[in-house]
């Protein structure tokens, strides 16, 4: 059994090491000339660490991460309690994505990664796959994975007319601060007015992670850092701005990201035959739920579980679709009620019913 993926960010790669630990020969193609990560901090939950403790990893995913909460407070820095939901169901692995991209990649072997190949083209055949790649060369298989993210080339073809969509006015700014220069004892996270939402965890080597982001927000003007003061200034009623607003001062304006929030929307289906798509190719949705990573992961080793050096290739991508789909119908019913969630309070209870029903293991093949 031979497998190609298409993509060496987490989801391509944990897939990668998900199939190689079923005993399927694998190769990874990226198209970029090394492996990056576009990003800052990435939130891992319970259920991805139980995937990474499955296959081996999730003691040296732990040691590049920092044990953080999603609790929320309102801009006078009052907690938003939610007492029905457990401290469980808040907590997660703060972790740099580059240092979680080496890992992953050393895990899946870096000669089982071709850099610099983005994908082309497949045609598929009864008993096997072929992939025409960018540098001109092909590669047959049993089985083609599209992990190559929200604007998927292999999606592009498998489902004709599912390019991403921009998520009206959903805007994000984030850095790594490496040295803050603060004494930062504690995460905060703040959900403000006009739409607003951010704050600032602590990273596990003494840096910080900040982030802001907006729903409905104008056309945003000036620089990143101005664009990022703006949208702060509602997260804090202290006369400056508070802690993150410093955090946001402090960083050189290189080291800000900035992105317009990108969708894919609801496919029909995510395989056909031998080629079948995970993480954000197949699901990409706004980030304000935090878990688009986390349940791709979910995705890579659900895959890992179905495919098998003797098994129906065909068979295990049906019963792949058959599961993904369904639970992701429920994602996107869960997400929506955090976005649009009427106050403060209502987004906070939200988001904890939706990390609890994503960590419960009950119902899903992936962690139960």
């Amino acid at each position: 059994m031979r497998a190609v993926v298409i993509g060496g960010g987490v989801v391509g790669l944990t897939t990668g090491i998900a199939l190689r630990r079923s005993g399927i020969d694998v190769v990874v193609h990226e198209r970029a000339p090394e492996i990056r990560a576009a990003g800052a901090g990435l939130g891992l939950w319970a259920n991805a660490l139980a995937v990474f403790d499955a296959l081996g990893l999730g003691e040296q995913v732990r040691a590049i991460g920092k044990p953080s909460e999603m609790s929320f407070h309102d801009p006078a820095g009052r907690l938003l309690e939610t007492p029905e939901f457990g401290v469980e169901d808040h907590r997660f692995l703060l972790v740099h994505r580059a240092k979680l991209n080496d890992l992953l990649a050393d895990a899946v072997g870096r000669d089982n990664i071709r850099l610099a190949t983005g994908f082309a083209a497949y045609e598929e055949h009864a008993d096997h796959v072929t992939v025409r790649l960018t540098d001109g060369s092909e590669e047959a298989a049993d089985v083609l994975i599209g992990a190559d993210g929200a604007y998927s080339a292999v999606r592009a073809q498998l489902v004709p007319g599912t390019p991403a969509q921009e998520h009206p006015g959903h805007h994000a700014w984030r850095a790594v601060l490496p040295d803050p220069g603060l004494a930062l004892t504690e995460n905060r996270l703040i959900l403000g007015g006009h739409r607003c939402r951010g704050g600032y965890l602590r990273t596990h080597d003494g840096g910080v992670y900040w982030l802001v982001n907006q729903f409905d927000a104008p056309e945003p003007t000036g620089t990143l850092k101005e664009q990022a003061l703006a949208r702060a200034a509602h997260l804090d009623e202290s006369e400056h701005g508070g802690v993150l607003a410093e955090l946001i001062r402090a960083t050189p304006e290189d080291r800000i990201l900035h992105n317009r929030i990108m969708l894919v929307p609801p496919l029909p289906h995510w395989a056909s035959g031998r080629v079948v798509l995970a993480g954000d190719a197949a699901h990409a949705m706004s980030p304000h739920v935090t878990a688009g990573a986390t349940l791709g992961i979910e995705d890579a080793a659900l895959l890992g579980r179905l495919l098998s050096p003797t098994g129906d290739v065909i068979a295990a991508l049906a019963a792949y679709e058959a599961d993904r789909i369904p639970r992701y119908a429920q994602v996107a019913a869960l997400s929506a009620a955090v976005e649009h969630a009427a106050t403060p309070q209502g987004f906070a209870r939200h988001y904890a019913a939706f990390s609890h029903w994503m960590i419960t293991p009950t119902g899903n093949p992936v962690t139960a």
